[in-house]
């Protein structure tokens, strides 16, 4: 759509922090208020606004997106998400390991078993690694217990982690992000072990890269978002 504002701001109000657009305050594209947690994610979002030229392209604005998402989406369905990330854990990434080559299982083991070992330290969820990707039934107390961490989350990490565990396939990553177990890098490594080894022994087409370069630019997108949500 065209421009329709001439000025952008950031406001604190008494329900939370917002933007305004010629002073008319920002509301999500459901029309819910925009109603931030801090200053610095309105801050930023303000900035997404200010920047757009004659026309508003909604791809350039990834923090107003993620937003929009958790407000819109998130946080009205919060017990359905909670649901469909715990499940994840039945088929996470990182309990199908292959069987071969060697070289490969070893990739996996020096990426997947420390986040594996931290979730059974630190999140009380011991999962179990099968061999292939037939998925086989998960140990019910490490199911509830990483459904009671998720549950925990505010709707914006829980935002969050939604963003992180689909773009890698992982719960366990996504909530080792939020944690700060894992950086940015070794996440999108740990999430890349199999696509990485694929591509080193017979190459990748420009489709693959493609997706593999938007996927990273929505966890990116996702990281910066969290950054600014842990901001008081």
């Amino acid at each position: 759509m065209r421009r329709f504002y001439r000025t952008v701001g950031a406001e604190t109000r008494p329900s939370g922090h917002g933007v305004t657009l010629d002073g008319r305050a920002v509301r999500t594209p459901a029309g819910n208020p925009l109603i931030l947690p801090n200053r610095a994610l309105a801050d930023a979002i303000a900035e997404e606004w200010r920047v757009q030229g004659e026309k508003v392209v909604p791809a350039t604005m990834p923090m107003t997106q993620l937003a929009n998402g958790v407000i819109d989406r998130i946080a009205p369905a919060r017990p359905l998400i909670v649901e469909q990330l715990a499940a994840y854990a039945e088929t996470d990434l990182l309990c199908h390991w292959a069987e071969g080559p060697e070289e490969l299982v070893v990739r996996q083991r020096r990426h997947w078993q420390p986040v594996l070992d931290w979730a059974a330290t630190d999140l009380d969820a011991r999962l179990r690694p099968v061999p292939g990707i037939v998925a086989r039934r998960q140990p019910d107390s490490a199911i509830a217990a990483l459904k009671t961490v998720v549950a925990g989350l505010d709707p914006f990490r829980l935002g969050t982690v939604n963003v992180l565990t689909n773009g890698t396939g992982s719960l366990l990553i996504g909530l080792a992000v939020v944690r700060g177990r894992l950086s940015l890098e070794e996440a999108w490594q740990a999430a890349q072990v199999d696509e990485a080894y694929q591509a080193e022994k017979w190459g990748e087409d420009t489709d693959a890269v493609a997706r593999r370069a938007a996927i990273k630019a929505d966890l990116d997108a996702a990281v910066r978002f969290l950054a600014l949500v842990a901001q008081a």
